[in-house]
Order: structure tokens, then C-alpha cells, then sequence
């Protein structure tokens, strides 16, 4: 029978070597050409974020031990289930069904654009016209107003 002082414990089992070969230099965040994710971005630090509006899974059922323990009756699940809605048909004139709903128009656009910039990069006072040039994606959460804006092309060569 072999001894359990033979074994090592905890941090004598394995360290890595001292020449850092073994240690990662960073941990931080993944840069894009090493993730599945492409969000248009350079730099990963440009993304923001965004926490969630409520936490999550917080009154859900198995939560705590003593949920996971026991488990959900076949009646709480039932009761927490919630019915799959019919999509209603459209009638193709509008955004509603039976009106006469906002018409669909071809001049909305479809691709959403990035920050926009004044041709002044926003730095000086302009009386004249609302230009701006799409200077791409910010990376943080955009506000309402910011994802409204579609990208309209001025010739069908355009959209290509």
C-alpha cells in the first residue's frame, strides 16, 4: 500500500516553469482575429458595455440549493409556460394588418449606420444644410436617435 504522503497537495502538485515559457502574458480580452465574433471593430477596448436592464435568473426556479435539490413539479413548469403567438398575415400594404398602416418604401434603407460626423468633424458652428459621413460603428451601445439611422444609397450601385 503506498503512502498518502507520497502525493502532493494543492500547489506542490504543479508549477510552471520558471523560464515563463508556461505563463500567458495577458489575459485581458481577445483581439478580433482570435474570436468567432466580428463586430467591425480595430480595437477590442472601442466595444462598451452594456449591463443587462435586470438580473438574470434571480427569480427563476433552481436558483438556490435547496430549488436545485428538490427539483420543479410538472405543475410549476406548466404553470410557468407561456404559449406560442400567432403571427398575424399581413395584407402586404403596410406595417399592420387590415389598415392602411405606414406604406413600406424603398427609400428607408436597410443597412444601419455608424457615428455620423459633420464634413467640420462636428468642430465648428455650420448654418448650412444637415451633411454628415458615416465614420462606422462606435462599439459602445448606441442611443435611440443613433440606431434610427439607415443608410440610404443614392443609385442602386450603391447598395452593393
Amino acid at each position: 500500500m503506498t503512502d498518502p504522503g507520497d502525493f502532493g497537495m494543492g500547489d506542490d502538485v504543479y508549477q510552471p516553469d520558471e523560464d515563463d515559457s508556461e505563463i500567458r502574458e495577458d489575459a485581458g480580452p481577445l483581439e478580433p482575429e482570435d474570436t468567432l465574433v466580428d463586430r467591425g471593430l480595430e480595437d477590442v477596448l472601442d466595444e462598451g458595455y452594456s449591463p443587462p436592464e435586470k438580473p438574470l435568473a434571480v427569480e427563476d426556479v433552481g436558483t438556490t440549493a435547496d430549488e436545485q435539490r428538490t427539483g420543479e413539479s410538472l405543475d410549476e413548469r406548466l404553470r410557468r409556460e407561456v404559449p406560442d403567438g400567432q403571427v398575424p398575415e399581413g395584407d402586404g400594404i403596410g406595417d399592420d394588418s387590415d389598415t392602411d398602416g405606414e406604406l413600406l418604401d424603398g427609400e428607408v434603407g436597410d443597412r444601419r449606420s455608424g457615428r455620423l460626423v459633420g464634413p467640420d468633424e462636428g468642430a465648428h458652428v455650420r448654418r448650412d444644410g444637415v451633411s454628415g459621413e458615416d465614420v462606422g460603428i462606435d462599439g459602445g451601445a448606441a442611443s435611440a436617435e443613433e440606431a434610427a439611422v439607415h443608410v440610404v444609397p443614392d443609385d442602386e450601385d450603391d447598395w452593393v
